[in-house]
Parts: C-alpha cells; sequence; structure tokens
C-alpha cells in the first residue's frame, strides 16, 4: 500500500496551526454584535457569546481589562468590540479576545452614568425625605474643589460681598481626571467629621461629559449620601446634570448659584430681625392690653368680703372644738392607758416584773408625749393656716391695703352707690386707722 500523500496532523498539531493563522491574519478585528449567556465567574473574566441574526461566537473579556469599562454589559445589549481571534485548545474553538468594549448608538458613559443613575436610585440615594434643609446662617462653609480658577475666586469673592465676615475652609482637589473621584470623595467625608463645618459645596466648572466624569463616580454619590453635613453640588453648568446633584441635598444650577444659595445677605437678615422685633412688640402690647381689661373687670366684680369672712369665722370655731374633743379623747385614753399600767405595777411585786414595768411605762409615757405633741403641732399648724386665712378675709386687712367703708350718717348704711347721698349730707369713711367724717360737695 502507497504511504498517503498528505502529511498527517495531530489534533493539537493542527489547532495550533489554525490558532498562528488566525492570530496572524485577524490579530485586530472590530466586531459588532448582541451579548448573550453572559457569565462572570469567581475569575473576574468576563464570558459572553457575541451574535447576531444568523451566526455566534463565543468571546471573552479578561479582567485587566473589564475594570477599564464604564459601564455594566448585560444581555441583550448591541456593543462593539475591539480585539484580536484566537483559538482555545482545549476545545478547538475558536473566540474573540476583547480588550475594549463600548455600546452601540449610546457611549460608554452616558450608559455607565444611566446604570449608576437606577441602581442608586433603587437603594434610596436620591429619596427626597432624607434631603436636609441648609442651615440659615452657617459659621463656616466647606468647599472642595480646585483650588485655582475663576470657580473658587468668584464664589469667595461673592460669599464676601453677601457676608464679608463668613469663615470659608477649602479642601484643593482635582476634579478631572484619574484619582479625582477619590479625592473628592475624601474632602467630603474630611469636611463632614471635622465637626465645624456647617454646609458642604461641591463645585466644578462647565466641560464635557468626559470632563465632568469625576462627579458621576460611586464613591463620591456615596460620600455624600454619608456627609454628616448638607451637601450642595455646584457641578458645570445649569443644563449639566451628575450623579452627586440627584444624591446632594441641594443641586445648584453653577457654582456662583451655590455661594448665593448658601448664606443670605447681611441686609436681608437685618430687614428680617427688625420685622420679628416690631411683631414682638405687637404681640406684647396686645398681651398687656388684654390683662389690664381683665383685671378691670375683677374690680367690677368684687364684693363685700364680710360674707365670705363669716363663713371661715365658724369654719374656723367648728376646727376649733373638733380640735377640743380629739385632745379631750386622747387625753382620756392616754389616762386610761396610764392607769391600767399603774394597776398591774401594783400587781406584780417582785422586782424583776417592776423594773420591766417600769420601762415599759416610760416607753409608753415618751410616745404619748411625742404623739401629743406631734398632735398639739399639727393642730396649732392648722389654726395658724385657719386664723391667716381668716386675717386674709378680714375687712381691717383690706382696709390696710388702702381701702375704706363709706357710711351716710344718721343710719349707718354702707354707701355702694353715690346716688344713696345729696349734697349737703355728712357720711363717716372708716380707714385702716381711725376714720374722718365728710359733708358732701359733689357727686360723680
Amino acid at each position: 500500500m502507497e504511504p498517503f500523500p498528505l502529511k498527517v496532523f495531530t489534533v493539537s498539531e493542527l489547532t495550533s496551526r489554525i490558532r498562528d493563522l488566525l492570530e496572524g491574519e485577524f490579530d485586530e478585528v472590530l466586531v459588532e454584535g448582541e451579548i448573550s449567556n453572559l457569565r462572570v465567574p469567581r475569575s473576574g473574566h468576563l464570558y459572553f457569546t457575541l451574535k447576531d441574526e444568523r451566526s455566534q461566537m463565543r468571546a471573552v473579556l479578561f479582567k485587566t481589562q473589564f475594570r477599564y469599562l464604564r459601564f455594566d454589559p448585560e444581555d441583550g445589549q448591541h456593543v462593539l468590540c475591539w480585539g484580536r481571534l484566537s483559538v482555545y485548545e482545549p476545545r478547538g474553538e475558536y473566540q474573540l479576545l476583547v480588550d475594549y468594549m463600548e455600546p452601540k448608538g449610546l457611549g460608554a458613559l452616558q450608559l455607565a452614568f444611566e446604570q449608576l443613575k437606577e441602581r442608586l436610585a433603587s437603594e434610596g440615594l436620591f429619596d427626597p425625605s432624607r434631603k436636609r434643609p441648609l442651615p440659615l446662617l452657617p459659621r463656616k462653609i466647606g468647599i472642595v474643589t480646585s483650588p485655582t480658577g475663576a470657580v473658587i475666586r468668584d464664589m469667595l469673592h461673592i460669599l464676601r460681598r453677601r457676608f464679608e465676615n463668613i469663615e470659608v475652609l477649602l479642601y484643593p482637589v482635582r476634579v478631572q481626571g484619574e484619582g479625582a473621584a477619590e479625592e473628592i470623595a475624601q474632602g467630603i467625608e474630611y469636611l463632614s467629621q471635622r465637626g465645624d463645618i456647617d454646609v458642604i459645596i461641591v463645585a466644578r466648572g462647565g466641560g464635557s461629559l468626559e470632563d465632568l466624569w469625576a462627579f458621576n463616580e460611586e464613591v463620591v454619590a456615596r460620600s455624600i449620601y454619608r456627609s454628616q453635613v448638607p451637601v450642595i453640588s455646584a457641578v458645570g453648568h445649569e443644563t449639566d446634570y451628575t450623579i452627586a446633584d440627584f444624591v446632594a441635598d441641594l443641586r445648584a444650577p453653577t457654582p456662583s448659584a451655590a455661594a448665593e444659595l448658601v448664606v443670605r445677605q447681611k441686609e436681608e437678615l437685618k430687614e428680617r430681625v427688625e420685622q420679628l422685633r416690631q411683631r414682638l412688640h405687637l404681640l406684647l402690647s396686645h398681651s398687656i392690653a388684654m390683662r389690664q381689661e381683665a383685671v378691670r373687670r375683677l374690680q367690677k366684680g368684687l364684693k363685700d368680703p364680710r360674707s365670705a369672712l363669716e363663713g371661715t369665722v365658724e369654719r374656723l370655731k367648728e376646727a376649733s372644738r373638733r380640735l377640743s374633743r380629739a385632745w379631750g379623747k386622747a387625753l382620756e385614753g392616754k389616762r386610761n392607758a396610764l392607769m391600767g399600767i399603774r394597776q398591774l405595777l401594783m400587781a406584780h411585786s417582785p422586782k424583776g416584773t417592776l423594773a420591766l414595768y417600769k420601762d415599759r411605762l416610760r416607753e409608753s409615757n415618751r410616745r404619748l408625749l411625742e404623739r401629743m405633741e406631734a398632735s398639739l403641732k399639727e393642730r396649732e399648724g392648722q389654726l395658724r393656716t385657719l386664723s391667716g386665712k381668716l386675717h386674709g378675709l378680714s375687712p381691717l386687712a383690706v382696709l390696710g391695703r388702702g381701702y375704706s367703708i363709706t357710711w351716710r350718717l344718721p343710719d349707718r348704711r354702707i354707701i355702694k352707690d353715690s346716688r344713696e347721698v345729696q349734697i349737703g349730707d355728712t357720711v363717716e369713711v372708716t380707714l385702716a386707722k381711725g376714720g374722718i367724717r365728710c359733708r358732701v360737695k359733689e357727686r360723680h
């Protein structure tokens, strides 16, 4: 049998030759397709299938390239992949080794922005209920921005113009480029934890989506969310929106607007204080007038104190009678107790028993005296209280406060109305000390 004219390859040899041909011919390709069967194992590599209407191919994006993507790949996304073809020799399958990927039709940054915005919103970072109001007049303002450029100069000019002695602490950071987001987040956390900052402004001038991207990073959003003091986001122009704007307690359209929002003008505060002073004056005047009217009504409603005094005197007499009866009963009871003890002492002649009863007698006497003294003090206190009330209702006490009683002569009737006397009548006025007799010359 003649030898076979073709070279015989092993499977491994042929697979290796095919890999060399593919990698040499397709060392750089741009492939468009739809992602399917996406999976990310523990290795961190991204494995998926790239397909169109008629065909599909395996693709892999290794962990080292995966971390540079601005968006999160998902099944069903239409993407453009830059990479090279290779062969996975153990299975003899060709695959696309992807170096970079971006969404088809929608930029990677814009897609990353939308994905992060949706995820943070679902976690509640944008919830309006957690937004805090700005302080009325902050003592110290923290600003996280670039230390150079027009942004910080304009903000400081506005702050000093509106309130010249306001205190400002600048935390200098890079506002774009590699590492800028981490610096911004560190600045927010530092100012938040100082304890003397009342409000924080995160600021940057306008720019493209790429220029403003540091303020769309998750690390900045979470540092704003964790801040212990209110945060104002003032990034870009009025039409620019960043993730920081949605998380912050307040979004300012520009850095200059943030400076105007955070501090009121001193003149406005002075005017507000004056308005409050005038309102307080009116309220106090109204309150005083109401109390004066209440006093006048009470004066008109005063009655003759003798009726109240008579009732108090009767209650005092009744209390004295009850006290006397109670005291007599208490004395009688103690007297009987003493008589009983005496009889017991006489009935028991041994000296030991006699000494024992003597001790009991002394103890009984001591307790009796203590209770009697306590009872006397209690009754004396009640008597003093009733006497004080009686004195307070006494007509003499009322006269002592400047009042007087006017009697019509000769029938000595108390005059309550000027119409009860005539011109020329004689009246007698009783004072706290003494009295006077007068003749009526005029009535009112």
